[in-house]
């Protein structure tokens, strides 16, 4: 799944593409939006928040002239790419769009989206309300972050900095590698990690770092094989004591970590 700094970079190549722009044309190919038609409308901005995709518009004259939202997840697979009028589009299946918008100066193409929807932008609340603080937004708070994780004191650490209610943006990878840094079991129960404030604040700096960039790095290397310390390199030694990577399942996730450097805590 993209992590937070996957879906900010994302959201400022939309924004690169259409923010400003008077849309010439649109194609939804999903049941709930097949008859929306966007040609005319004005694009405002693209924002992130946490994982969400936040398209932000103005309709045109002849509808309302209200503000209005395109919301999309990229889950798994899902992907948004901008190209110049006239240039071939990516090699993917046709069958995996979802959304096209033009402009004068830009197509971007939406790619097996999730949760797509077009709401007010008054009502954003109603998609994303329930996140906690965004680690690459303007309303980062740790403290808050903190507070939400300490709400769950029996809960595993690995799980509850997956847990979108409490920080937004964190995923798999980033998990493993900050309870790596941090020596943390991914099986501690919260209430026994004894720098919450230490964990969510390495958190927000790691994808801080790769913000701007797609290769994602928590070594502070970029070669091929050494931008991870635990995530996906089970069976190989740690990079600390030379100890096998093991790679479990937690809460329905893949989890990696080293058993040496971070042991189990009651």
């Amino acid at each position: 799944m993209p992590e937070g700094d996957t879906v900010w970079n994302t959201a400022r190549v939309l924004q690169r593409a259409l923010a400003g722009a008077r849309l010439t044309g649109s194609e939804f190919r999903v049941p709930q939006l097949a008859t929306a038609d966007l040609t005319g409308w004005t694009v405002r901005e693209s924002a992130s928040r946490g994982k969400h995709l936040l398209l932000r518009l103005t309709a045109a004259p002849a509808a309302d002239g209200a503000d209005w939202t395109l919301h999309s997840h990229l889950r798994m697979d899902g992907a948004w790419r901008a190209y110049a009028p006239g240039e071939r589009w990516a090699a993917r299946p046709a069958h995996l769009i979802r959304v096209v918008l033009r402009s004068p100066g830009a197509v971007a193409v939406g790619y097996h989206l999730h949760e797509l929807a077009l709401i007010p932008t008054a009502e954003e609340g109603s998609l994303v309300g329930h996140l906690g603080p965004d680690l690459l937004g303007p309303d980062w708070d740790p403290d808050e972050a903190v507070r939400r994780l300490a709400a769950h004191p029996d809960q595993t650490i690995g799980e509850a900095l997956l847990d979108q209610r409490n920080l937004a943006g964190v995923g798999n990878l980033y998990k493993c590698e900050v309870l790596f840094l941090r020596g943390l079991s991914p099986w501690t129960p919260v209430r026994a990690v004894p720098d919450l404030a230490g964990t969510v604040t390495l958190a927000q700096r790691l994808l801080a770092a790769n913000r701007g960039r797609w290769a994602q790095s928590t070594t502070g290397s970029l070669h091929r094989g050494q931008t991870s310390y635990v995530y996906g390199r089970r069976t190989q030694p740690c990079r600390r004591c030379g100890t096998a990577i093991r790679k479990e399942e937690l809460g329905g996730r893949v989890t990696y970590w080293c058993p040496a450097c971070q042991p189990a805590r009651s």
